[in-house]
């Protein structure tokens, strides 16, 4: 199962997520399940604490969700990151990510929704989805952001930068 519910980060300039989530999505499973995937010597827990991210956006404060999958545990891997990204169609901001995400078991495109965390793979940009995108081959959905944020992202003219940490 691949849960998106977003996450609170209890600040005041930030959004909190009403538990929205999109169709092709089902609840996420209690915080207390536990999958454990090595990578060589180390392994990654993959709890739901473990899969939440914070996006920094000037004085803004996202949370999201990441689904469970190799993308967005390489993801995970290279946080905490500084993006410098560019609005594309009016629909997504986009941003290179230092190395490379997995696509191991991902499909061969996608279909975001609005609000969604995406990966750009022929790109290695990180997407935040703030209109709607249809299917393009080379989209990887990661997870979702916080009720309300997309809104929020989309108010930003112009290039911005983001951070992204783990939570």
């Amino acid at each position: 199962m691949t849960s998106v519910l977003a996450a609170g980060c209890g600040s005041s300039g930030e959004t909190v997520d009403t538990g929205r989530t999109s169709e092709r999505t089902v609840a996420a499973p209690a915080a207390t399940t536990q999958h454990t995937q090595s990578s060589g010597d180390r392994s990654m827990d993959t709890t739901e604490d473990s899969m939440r991210i914070v996006i920094t956006l000037g004085d803004k404060r996202f949370g999201a969700l990441l689904r469970d999958s190799a993308a967005s545990r390489d993801l995970l891997r290279q946080l905490p990151v500084t993006v410098d990204m560019v609005d594309h169609g009016g629909v997504e901001k986009t941003g290179p990510l230092p190395s490379p995400l997995s696509l191991d078991g991902q499909p061969e495109g996608a279909d975001p929704d609005v609000g969604d965390v995406g990966y750009y793979a022929p790109g290695n940009d990180l997407v935040l989805y703030y209109g709607d995108q249809s299917y393009y081959p080379g989209i990887v959905v990661l997870g979702r952001l916080d009720s309300g944020a997309a809104a929020q992202i989309a108010k930003q003219s112009g290039p911005v930068t983001v951070t992204v940490e783990a939570r």
